[in-house]
Parts: C-alpha cells; sequence; structure tokens
C-alpha cells in the first residue's frame, strides 16, 4: 500500500471514528466544551506550544469542568483546586483510572505500575510502597543513603575549580543513584559510560515526550508507528534501558538470597517465585521490568530538574540565595550535614523549596485519568473510556489561592510571622489515590540535596542573573526548564 493510500485509509477511520464519538456525545450529558471539527477534533485550536492554556481559556467561557477533543479522544478536564479536590480526593475511587497515554504504553509495554489498573495497579502499588519503605523510602536509613551521595555531588562541583559547567547530568546521577540503592542495590560512578548514556536517554525521552513530536504520537500512535519520524529512535532508545534492567534482573536472580533480601528487584524476584503457580499472579518478569523502568524515569528526572530549576531561581536571585545561606548557617553551620529534622528550623529555605515547585508547574496536566466506568460528577457524565486531566497546572496558580500566582514569591508559604504554612492547593505530585508513589523521597531529596549545596557553595552564572530564563523550553506533557551554565564559588 503506497503512501497516498494508507493516509486515505487512516483518515477514513478516523472519520468514522469521530462520528462514532460525536453520536456518544449526545448519548450523555457531556460538560460543556468548544465546538469541534471532524478527525482533530480541538487540535487546531489548542496552543502548541503552552496547551494548558487553551484549556484555562476554554474553562472561562464554559466553567471548571469542560469536554474537549483531542484528535478522536474525547477528553474532561478539571479546572481548579474544588474541582480537581473533588474528583481526586472525595470521589477518589471513581478517578483511580490512568490513562493508556500512547507513548507511555509503548515504552513499558503496557506493564509495570505507572499506567496500570485494577488488579495488577492494586498489587504492584501496595508491593512497591511496602517495599521501598521496608528499605527506608521516607525514613531515617534513606536520609543516610541521601546524605551520603551529597557528599559524593559536593566533591564533584569543588572538582569544577569555579569553571562554568552544565549542572544537569552532575544532579540527574546524584538523584538516579538514590533509586539506584533502592532498587539494584549499588550507586553508579559519576564517570560510568553505560550510567551516563541511560540518563542522557532518560532526559531526551522526557523531551520527547514534552515535544510537539510526542503529542503528535500520542493523539495518532497508529498512524505515527508507519511514518518515519523521531519517535522511532525514541523508542529504541528506551529499549536500551529495558535491556540495561534485564541484565541487572538476570545478575539479581542468579545471586539471590530469599531470606536476605538486597533492593527492590531482590524483593520482586522472591515474590515471582512465590507466586508462580497462580495463573492471575501480576508478579511476573514483565511487571517488573517496566515497574523499574517506571521507577528509574520517575525518580530520575523529575527530582534532578526540580533541584534544577531551584539553583536557577537562586542565581536569578541572588538575595533570596543570601537570606538563605545565612538561615542556613544559623541553624546548621557549614560543616554538618542537614538533616530532615532541620526542616521545621529553616521555614524560609522550606518557602522557597514549595514557591520554586509551585512556580516551576513541572507536570501542568499531572498524569492523565482515565475513567474506568461511567462517571457521574457535578451532574455531568463522563463516559467510559474518557481521557481526564487534572489540570494542576491550574491548581497551582489560582488566583484564590495564590497572592500573587504570576510571580516568584516565597511568601506564598510563610505566614505573618515568618513561620512556614502550608496551603492546600500546593499539588505538585498530584492527589488521591494516583499521587506520585515516591512523594516521601522526593521530598527528602531535594531538601537534603539542596541544602548540603547551599551551605557549600555560592551559585553563579557567567552571563549573569538576568540570563536565567526561568519560562519552560517544552511545556507540554512537562515543563522542562533551559540548560544554562553554572558556576560553584565554595563559600
Amino acid at each position: 500500500m503506497d503512501v497516498f493510500s494508507f493516509l486515505l485509509l487512516a483518515g477514513l477511520v478516523l472519520v468514522l471514528v469521530w462520528l462514532l464519538t460525536a453520536s456518544g456525545r449526545r448519548q450523555y450529558r457531556l460538560p460543556p466544551g468548544p465546538s469541534t471539527l471532524p478527525l482533530i477534533g480541538n487540535l487546531a485550536q489548542v496552543d502548541k506550544r503552552a496547551p494548558y492554556k487553551s484549556f484555562l481559556k476554554w474553562s472561562e467561557s464554559y466553567g471548571p469542568v469542560i469536554t474537549v477533543y483531542l484528535g478522536p479522544q474525547r477528553v474532561v478536564v478539571l479546572v481548579g483546586y474544588q474541582a480537581v479536590k473533588e474528583a481526586l480526593v472525595d470521589q477518589a475511587d471513581d478517578f483511580t483510572g490512568r490513562a493508556p497515554i500512547p507513548f507511555l504504553f509503548k515504552a513499558t509495554r503496557g506493564y509495570g505500575l505507572a499506567i496500570s489498573n485494577g488488579e495488577r495497579w492494586r498489587q504492584l502499588r501496595r508491593f512497591t510502597l511496602t517495599t521501598l519503605r521496608d528499605f527506608g523510602m521516607g525514613r531515617k536509613g534513606m536520609e543516610q543513603w541521601i546524605q551520603e551521595e551529597s557528599q559524593h555531588l559536593v566533591a564533584r562541583m569543588e572538582g569544577t575549580k569555579a569553571v562554568p559547567f552544565d549542572p544537569t547530568f552532575f544532579l540527574s546521577c546524584t538523584v538516579s543513584n538514590v533509586i539506584c540503592c533502592l532498587v539494584y542495590g549499588q550507586r553508579f560512578s559519576y564517570e560510568d559510560p553505560s550510567f551516563l548514556r541511560l540518563l542522557k536517554i532518560f532526559s531526551a525521552f522526557l523531551q520527547f515526550g514534552s515535544s510537539p513530536w510526542g503529542q503528535l504520537y500520542n493523539v495518532f500512535p497508529t498512524v505515527m508507528e508507519h511514518l518515519p519520524g523521531k519517535h522511532h529512535d525514541a523508542f529504541a532508545k528506551i529499549e536500551e534501558i529495558r535491556d540495561f534492567i534485564t541484565k541487572k534482573i538476570d545478575e539479581h536472580r542468579d545471586t539471590l538470597n530469599p531470606g536476605a533480601p538486597r533492593d527492590y528487584i531482590d524483593c520482586f524476584l522472591t515474590r515471582i517465585n512465590q507466586e508462580k503457580d497462580n495463573p492471575t499472579s501480576e508478579f511476573h518478569l514483565n511487571n517488573l521490568v517496566s515497574t523499574v523502568l517506571n521507577l528509574f524515569i520517575a525518580g530520575t528526572e523529575t527530582t534532578s530538574t526540580t533541584i534544577r530549576y531551584i539553583i536557577m531561581v537562586l542565581i536569578k536571585y541572588p538575595q533570596i540565595q543570601e537570606r538563605m545561606q545565612q538561615e542556613i548557617d544559623s541553624v546548621i553551620g557549614q560543616e554538618r550535614c542537614p538533616l530532615m529534622e532541620d526542616r521545621t528550623s529553616l521555614p524560609f529555605t522550606d518557602a522557597v523549596i514549595h514557591e520554586s515547585q509551585r512556580f516551576m508547574d513541572l507536570v501542568p496536566f499531572s498524569l492523565p485519568h482515565y475513567s474506568l466506568k461511567d462517571i457521574q460528577f457535578r451532574g455531568y457524565e463522563i463516559p467510559k473510556g474518557t481521557l481526564i486531566i487534572p489540570l494542576l497546572h491550574s491548581v497551582l496558580n489560582e488566583e484564590t489561592h495564590w497572592e500573587k500566582p504570576t510571580s516568584f514569591n516565597p511568601q506564598h508559604f510563610l505566614d505573618e510571622n515568618s513561620n512556614f504554612k502550608k496551603n492546600p492547593s500546593f499539588m505538585p505530585f498530584s492527589a488521591g489515590k494516583r499521587a506520585c508513589v515516591g512523594e516521601s523521597l522526593a521530598r527528602m531529596e531535594i531538601f537534603l540535596f539542596l541544602v548540603s549545596l547551599i551551605q557549600r557553595f555560592t551559585f553563579s552564572s557567567p552571563s549573569g542573573p538576568d540570563s536565567m530564563n526561568l519560562a519552560p523550553e517544552y511545556s507540554s506533557f512537562a515543563k522542562l526548564p533551559h540548560s544554562y551554565q553554572l558556576i560553584v564559588t565554595p563559600r
């Protein structure tokens, strides 16, 4: 079949799908939304550089719960804290479904924790949370691992001798090594070429998912599979990571001692052996490989990117950096390793970290949810098979919850006495039953790594504070910051 015939056939199929979804729209009391076009739905109306802006604009006309069509896919968007909370927290059981996001589905082959549903999700989430906690996630043992890794990071930065460098892979190595300790029971050298290549693949894959090309794949995956493009290279590189993970699993299997598990992989392999005669067990190799892949992508790129962004903020606002240094000096000094218990004595530092996460708005759409059944919500009907986007951007920037949402302002998290104050609209990790599994680990890493660096160094850029552009370079699936050159000067 030639290219023209294929595209014609694909177009006819999409027309049929659109007609069916349009028919379905008349059968349900869907939330309101903008008018659509055949085949492409509302795609032509979506801001390609910042899709969340289009959803915000539509919500001004149609309210906090709206229906749009991205190609043939029906999407319900939840806008604002109240709508998101009501769905993810108050009606948590109805909104536990995770959407089969095409580029993630392809990377994981449909297995693993991140995009699973039903019994698979329940078994894998319960096992993963319990196992990671047993190995110290969010506890004192993990704190010591992070402190040790922070010393490797400090040493590496000292070795730059105040010469400008891109901090991306230093930070990725550091954060990823924490995940490696949990999953593989080992850390990797910052010079290990195989490790560095894997980190580059992680970064490139996240950029692909946040690019227009990645979004096009998500809307028309079947068509894109038959067309040339960057997506084929992205998925080929993901296979390298899967091969690396499989090799590590084989090494663990050869040295496994069920009575003395060393890490997450050992525990999973032991569970596989225990349930080998259970035909409905979710503990098998495909789920192990893909769950480890989930943990690495989520646990490496999101946390390291957040720290990299906070350093950008400190370069752009040197007065904030100086105030944080003074607070840290007065509480910890410049020699002792920071502890999580220090956080309550560092309200300004804590406020800057929280405000950076709010202002950065790393995952504006969250990971989309999915209706596994017909859902009644706010008087509307959300049909089974609908993509649901809790627009976290709208929660982190809602004027009724934030005094100056479009400005970087640590006072959002400080009361009149300069004590730290919580805000219920702070949802960078989402909320409800599908909130980030590694939230407690990420919070610990961001605080301990950042404070360890600030107490030892002053951050600057060869181009000066004004060169720091806090607007994202990519702004779709994730809002990824621009790369920059960093100078670290020992204090």
